[in-house]
């Protein structure tokens, strides 16, 4: 892990911190090889493709959405342009079969 991603996630609260813990580790194991860097003061992956991004009573876990169909963007949450999301309040709320499945079709 990124030393400055690492400083991130353990400057965060709980259940945060976990939460992007979790991500984190679900992202590379999910994408063998993914290079990971701070970009636009958050952790992201594969260049963006991906991101987390700890917020006052939730996190992120981000995608990039280009390329995709309609059909596709609409697996996801929130209203971006280029990027759409999906909202973890809870280290139990996360649904690693959606996560897997949605990091894989991005990877494409």
């Amino acid at each position: 892990m990124d030393e400055k991603i690492q400083d991130y996630i353990e400057k965060q609260k709980s259940p945060q911190k976990e939460i992007c813990k979790k991500l984190h580790t679900i992202i590379v194991k999910t994408i063998p090889g993914t290079k990971d860097a701070m970009k636009w003061g958050v952790p992201a992956y594969d260049d963006g493709k991906y991101y987390i991004v700890a917020l006052k009573d939730h996190v992120n876990i981000g995608f990039s959405i280009q390329g995709l169909t309609k059909e596709q963007i609409g697996l996801f949450d929130g209203g971006g342009k280029t990027t759409k999301h999906i909202e973890i309040k809870d280290l139990k709320d996360i649904d690693e079969k959606r996560i897997v499945k949605l990091l894989k079709m991005v990877k494409k």
